[in-house]
């Protein structure tokens, strides 16, 4: 892929709608696992859960939190969208599989919370970072801003 397709964009205002919502979801659950923020566990914690609970390894549970916290903020910005959206595709594609999938597809909070929460969720999140990687960030993204240049 040459530098050009990596930075170029639709002109569209709806991405920026998207770009801002899925952010905004990835820097709060990645805030939670690797800093605390909102009420989250916190780095320490979060590495324990992955590993013991999960059966996920250190260094693969530290990249996800990571590409969570991070790849929010590239979102948010609208810089190096398509990799940073890719980081979100596929850890929504790890938690679906890994985690979710046995628990069906419907979240199951407000009925059956003991059902555990299904692949609902990420599967929305998953496909809007997908939709991201395809066009790009839309308008008011360091991302069109370059490919103007």
């Amino acid at each position: 892929m040459g530098l050009g397709k990596l930075f170029n964009t639709l002109d569209s205002a709806g991405l920026v709608v998207l770009r801002l919502g899925l952010a905004l979801v990835f820097i709060a659950h990645g805030g939670q696992k690797l800093f605390g923020w909102f009420g989250g566990a916190g780095l320490e914690a979060s590495l324990a859960h992955f590993e013991q609970a999960l059966g996920i390894p250190m260094a693969a549970a530290l990249l996800a939190m990571v590409a969570e916290f991070f790849g929010g903020v590239g979102v948010l910005l609208g810089v190096l969208t398509r990799v940073a959206a890719l980081g979100l595709t596929t850890v929504m594609a790890v938690a679906m599989f890994k985690v979710h999938l046995p628990h069906g597809f419907f979240l199951n909070w407000s009925c059956v919370p003991e059902l555990g929460h299904g692949l609902e969720f990420n599967l929305a999140l998953a496909a809007m970072s997908l939709t991201l990687m395809i066009t790009g960030p839309g308008r008011f993204s360091i991302d069109k801003w370059i490919s103007e240049l």
